[in-house]
């Protein structure tokens, strides 16, 4: 995982650094982690370089690389929204949490608060239940925070590195 700097950033953002950090380092089998605004748009990532590097191979490669944490935060949305509708259709109440199990590999999404969502990719071998637990860590701890300012900040945070590794 490469770490984003979290210089200039506030308490608040540098702690869900720390908490996105901590997750990916402490459960194994995890591969990428996106944390997504109600809106679709990325707000942290464990691995905001690849980010980058995917946006450069696409232009040069119209197919590009698969995995980055944009890509992420795009399947995650997509899962959240099509989620969203389906518990609205069945009036069975909120979504708590998704899980696609394929060959090689699980996707894990959990909704924080107001609905931004935690998108976690796991490896085949990873133990569900195991990152299940910590997802809702995560969510317990960050979803109080994840304030309206905060999420800006983030996604202002985010767009100033991606156009800084640009350069």
């Amino acid at each position: 995982m490469t770490a984003p700097s979290t210089f200039g950033l506030s308490s608040e953002a540098r702690n869900l650094h720390w908490l996105l950090s901590n997750l990916v380092e402490e459960v194994p089998g995890i591969q990428s982690v996106a944390v997504v605004s109600s809106d679709g748009l990325l707000l942290l990532s464990s691995d905001p370089g690849r980010n980058a590097a995917a946006r450069q191979a696409r232009e040069t490669r119209p197919t590009g690389p698969r995995g980055s944490a944009a890509d992420l935060a795009t399947i995650v949305s997509g899962i959240g929204s099509l989620t969203l509708g389906a518990a609205k259709l069945m009036a069975f109440g909120g979504v708590k949490h998704t899980m696609v199990a394929m060959e090689e590999g699980s996707l894990f999404v959990m909704s924080i608060s107001d609905g931004s969502l935690l998108g976690v990719h796991g490896s085949a071998d990873c133990d569900m239940s195991v990152v299940s637990y910590h997802m809702a860590l995560f969510v317990g701890r960050a979803g109080h925070v994840l304030t309206p300012e905060l999420r800006s900040e983030l996604r202002q945070s985010l767009e100033s590195e991606t156009t800084g590794s640009l350069r």
